[in-house]
């Protein structure tokens, strides 16, 4: 028995092999990171040195003239991403609340397996649908009537004023929180599975209703988790790149109205990158990735602070 302990407690011949080979993959994840970084910083610097505070400020980009400003596509990654989430997630807690407290077990099963197969279609496949199946539906059914019944000068005609073609602002938002929406409602599932049973079981015996129980026990439980739910969905959101480029109207100037043309940076770097011949046109679009980057880590850096609050 205190030859076992002994053996036991000494560190084993691969240990030093083990954490040499562990310490090998973080240092070359970190590598990579620290390499994509400094290749999206050098590709980029000819444009970025060139425009100045320009190159974010202004939304002219003429490859003819060589002259480049990525405001469009940032203001449009920023507005196409935020309407994506005001529209998936609540519809993304209904789902999750609805198969753990209302469905019937045997059911929620087979939809929730529904749902996360949502998530495994192909963005091009959304792109497609959304430019031949919802474009012209929604130009037709709702974008021309609320066109044709804005007066004149209105606040209504100002916001939903544009091209009655359904590719818009608005529409790439819908095809964008139908794809984050599976990722949402599956993590949010399972963060309400999480909750104890005896928790919810204590509340109903009290007298609580499901709205209450739902609002006061379950979602206040899981609210640190939930953080990080809403952040996997924004990161893919804001990332997105066929289907935004399908459905988006591809224009370069600052969106007018929620029914405009517009860009993100996604879809600006998909469509002319492959066409970019001079040296300045390809240092803009290795720019926008660097910016797109920094959008994306400044989001996960702002989850991580909001969780570290939430730990204190």
């Amino acid at each position: 028995m205190a030859e076992a302990m002994t053996i036991a407690g000494k560190p084993g011949r691969g240990d030093g092999l083990f954490h040499a080979l562990c310490f090998s993959a973080a240092m070359v994840l970190m590598a990579t990171l620290a390499g994509l970084i400094v290749a999206l910083f050098i590709g980029g610097w000819p444009a970025l040195s060139h425009f100045g505070i320009g190159f974010f400020t202004s939304s002219t980009w003429d490859p003819v003239a060589d002259e480049y400003g990525a405001a469009g596509p940032i203001v449009g990654t920023l507005i196409t991403a935020f309407f994506a989430m005001v529209l998936a997630l609540p519809l993304a807690v209904g789902i999750a609340v609805f198969l753990v407290e209302f469905c019937p077990q045997r059911i929620a099963h087979w939809v929730a397996v529904a749902v996360e197969l949502l998530a495994g279609i192909p963005s091009i496949v959304y792109g497609m649908w959304g430019l031949f199946v919802l474009a012209p539906w929604f130009a037709e059914h709702v974008q021309m009537p609320i066109i044709m019944n804005a007066e004149p000068g209105s606040l209504m005609e100002r916001l939903f004023m544009g091209v009655p073609n359904g590719a818009n602002i608005f529409t790439a938002s819908l095809i964008l929180a139908i794809m984050v929406l599976p990722y949402i409602a599956t993590v949010f599932r399972e963060l309400l599975l999480s909750v104890p049973t005896h928790m919810r079981e204590a509340a109903y015996g009290m007298g609580c209703t499901p709205f209450e129980v739902t609002t006061s026990i379950m979602l206040p439980y899981i609210r640190k988790s939930a953080i990080g739910a809403v952040m996997l969905g924004l990161g893919r959101a804001l990332g997105e790149t066929m289907a935004v480029t399908f459905i988006i109207g591809n224009s370069h100037a600052f969106p007018q109205s929620l029914f405009d043309s517009g860009s993100t940076i996604a879809s600006t770097i998909a469509n002319e990158f492959t066409e970019a011949t001079g040296d300045m046109h390809v240092s803009a679009l290795i720019a926008l990735g660097l910016v797109l980057f920094a959008i994306t880590f400044t989001t996960l850096a702002a989850a991580r602070l909001l969780l570290g609050k939430e730990r204190v």
